[in-house]
């Protein structure tokens, strides 16, 4: 990855569902803010209102699974989950725009690259509640170094593992639970 990527990318990922403008306020600046519900219909009102949040308080805004919005509304970039399979749909309106999205295999990794990602989500790294399957930090080091792009690590961070994340190869970490209760995480902890 090249160095003025790291100057663009946030190295620590915070996944919501609804916005909480007094939880998010309190968070590390150089949080990137990832906005994925699957539940709720798209509310363009509700996007904006995120990205102003974000932009007025210096926090990068992706939103999940909709590169036509992302595009309309001028965001800081995509996220791409692995279940999106789409190629066609990636044409960016802006080149500041940043593609990111996650991947559970090695399939999933060939496939996110063809999609022009510039950062991988490998999940999930620890043991979660919806899979049985989890990666471990030998796997996930492996498969890190396999790719040749920077990759971030989800899933199942906790008070207990979380300091394990010091022995990853990866740029970043990203989480849902973890952030939400702990909020105390910054770029020092990877």
């Amino acid at each position: 990855m090249n160095t003025a990527m790291h100057d663009i990318l946030p190295k620590i990922f915070y996944f919501i569902d609804r916005f909480e403008p007094k939880h998010i306020i309190k968070l590390d600046k150089k949080i990137g803010i990832i906005y994925r519900n699957y539940e709720e219909k798209y509310d363009e009102k509700k996007i904006l209102k995120i990205k102003n949040f974000c932009k007025r308080n210096r926090k990068k805004f992706y939103l999940s699974n909709n590169i036509n919005a992302v595009n309309k509304l001028n965001l800081d970039g995509v996220y791409l989950p692995a279940f999106n399979r789409s190629l066609s749909s990636l044409r960016l309106n802006n080149k500041k725009i940043n593609i990111i999205g996650s991947a559970h295999t090695y399939k999933d990794v060939a496939h996110k690259i063809k999609q022009g990602v510039q950062l991988i989500f490998i999940s999930p790294l620890f043991k979660v509640k919806k899979s049985a399957h989890f990666l471990g930090i030998i796997r996930f080091n492996l498969m890190s170094q396999k790719i040749k792009i920077a990759t971030v690590a989800l899933g199942g961070l906790n008070s207990k593992n979380i300091k394990k994340i010091k022995i990853l190869k990866c740029f970043g970490l990203a989480s849902i639970s973890f952030i939400k209760n702990h909020g105390k995480i910054n770029n020092k902890i990877i």
